[in-house]
């Protein structure tokens, strides 16, 4: 069986809309057809709100469909660190939101009989770092700070090492694309609900009302009350300055049928590289076992080159393999405190909300996103507001990570500069790019499967750092602040909103 190269959750129909092709006008619009804007989407349509909901590609194409699928609030070594930024009272607020999230995805399953594979499954995080039994233990002792269930063990259901584990009771998982398939079929019957893909949103405008005015890469208007920009980064960027406040990550899954039962359960590491474990249900029934992780900054080519060998490693050595059947790969935002921002986008802009940074945990954050701005949009007060509001600031993780951010970016920024290509064309081979030097230009140059050149200006269009080749995804991307492009420039991934530059193959013969 030959490996498929994009994500297993895409094994399921899902229903297609028409890109938008006039002007209108809505009590809402939303930016985004993953798991926060189809839940926007789902709420407010319950008010008898009149929604306009518009994707730049194909729904639940982007992180959401490519996502691990747990439900959990167990996100990592979190909470104790929360309670030393923030204090009991905010972390027990993150937490209480995280399990409302999963309690209103299991309200809607029950509610509208989804088939979508759900199950209730215990959540560890485990380690075999001497350095991390000390941080699992401080963080059991927030635990039971924060009444949350769960408890150190020193044995995990999963037989892999572990010196020590933490684990959180009854949390969740499910397969994100049969759920949001089923709330999709749910709102297109629903007539104050506009749905419309293939409609890139550019850039956003004021009325003479003082509405704000969604501007599409058609052409189209469309004006709303309300804007909710749920499209992973906020493509409506100028007052926010988001780029600068979080990070791009890329991490990968592999999916594979085993030889063994799956004893139950989901595992992630502690420390790095993060090795993350849990199973699912094939349309026969197989069990389907995921292993994720080798997470690394977006753009970084050295190190994603690697990744998928050493998921397969890792299996191999813990598990006895049938055949790997999927791979692929994921792109998140993590914010200077971790906390994702869910609110306003602006205080001058107090009609537009924005719902990033998620930190690899957008099942349950996408929910409390739709949650929050639903109420906000209905001026319902929600005590979680202040918590994820992105006007948010705390000196204390905010100003350190942010200078470790930015001189993260800087170096990349001066190095890609200063760097010279030496590659020549004429030893691509089919699949592959190169970079190469044209005059005081460098240039982007992939060869596809027919021999057809593609060659475009490797400067990002968002703030001009040069983009690195992903020959795992074949993709074009920025490390400085994760933007990514398709082999012939158009935008896959913002901040980035306009496509790179391209560049004349005719005038590349010599080269």
């Amino acid at each position: 069986m030959t490996m498929k190269k994009e994500s297993y959750w895409y094994n399921t129909h899902i229903a297609s809309f028409p890109p938008i092709s006039k002007d209108m006008q809505a009590d809402v619009t939303i930016v985004g057809g993953g798991i926060s804007g189809i839940t926007t989407a789902y709420l407010l349509a319950k008010e008898n709100i009149n929604v306009v909901l518009i994707e730049a590609d194909q729904l639940i194409s982007g992180t959401t469909g490519h996502t691990t699928a747990k439900i959990t609030a167990q996100h990592g070594l979190i909470y104790d660190e929360l309670i030393q930024h923030f204090g009991k009272e905010k972390a027990k607020q993150y937490y209480t939101a995280q399990v409302q999230a999963l309690q209103q995805i299991k309200k809607l399953i029950n509610e509208h009989q989804i088939s979508c594979d759900f199950s209730e499954e215990d959540a560890y995080i485990y380690t075999n770092d001497d350095n991390y039994v000390s941080k699992l233990k401080s963080e059991a002792n927030a635990y039971q700070e924060l009444d949350i269930p769960g408890s150190l063990v020193t044995h995990m259901p999963l037989d892999i090492p572990m010196k020590l584990g933490l684990k959180m009771d009854k949390q969740a998982q499910f397969h994100p694309v049969k759920y949001l398939a089923s709330l999709v079929n749910e709102l297109s019957k629903n007539n104050n609900i506009r749905i419309f893909e293939q409609s890139p949103a550019t850039d956003i405008q004021n009325s003479e009302s003082d509405q704000p005015i969604v501007i599409t890469k058609q052409g189209n208007v469309i004006q709303s009350r309300h804007v909710v920009i749920a499209s992973h980064f906020p493509f409506y960027d100028m007052k926010g300055l988001y780029f600068a406040r979080m990070y791009p990550e890329r991490s990968h899954l592999i999916a594979a049928k085993t030889k063994q039962k799956y004893p139950g359960g989901m595992y992630i590491s502690a420390e790095q590289p993060i090795r993350s474990v849990r199973a699912t249900n094939s349309h026969d029934d197989q069990e389907i076992w995921l292993f994720g992780g080798e997470r690394y900054r977006t753009g970084h080519a050295k190190q994603q080159k690697e990744a998928f060998h050493k998921l397969e490693a890792f299996a191999n050595q813990h598990v006895v393999i049938d055949t790997f059947i999927n791979q692929w790969a994921a792109q998140d935002l993590t914010t200077t405190d971790k906390v994702p921002y869910i609110g306003k986008l602006c205080k001058s802009t107090p009609n537009v909300y924005i719902a990033t940074g998620y930190r690899k945990w957008g099942m349950t954050n996408g929910a409390i996103a739709a949650q929050l701005i639903t109420d906000d949009i209905l001026n319902k007060q929600n005590p979680m507001s202040d918590l994820f509001s992105p006007q948010r600031f705390h000196s204390d993780p905010d100003i350190k990570k942010l200078i470790s951010m930015n001189a993260t970016t800087a170096k990349h920024l001066i190095a890609s500069k200063l760097a010279i290509p030496m590659n020549k064309i004429d030893e691509l081979k089919a699949n592959q790019a190169t970079t190469i030097l044209a005059g005081i230009n460098k240039i982007g140059v992939y060869r596809d499967e027919a021999s057809d050149l593609h060659a475009i200006d490797t400067t990002c269009t968002h703030m001009g750092c040069e983009v690195t080749w992903n020959g795992n995804e074949q993709t074009w991307d920025c490390p400085c602040h994760g933007s990514r492009f398709s082999v012939t420039g158009e935008v896959l991934e913002g901040p980035a909103t306009k496509p790179l530059n391209p560049y004349d193959t005719s005038e590349l013969e010599d080269h």
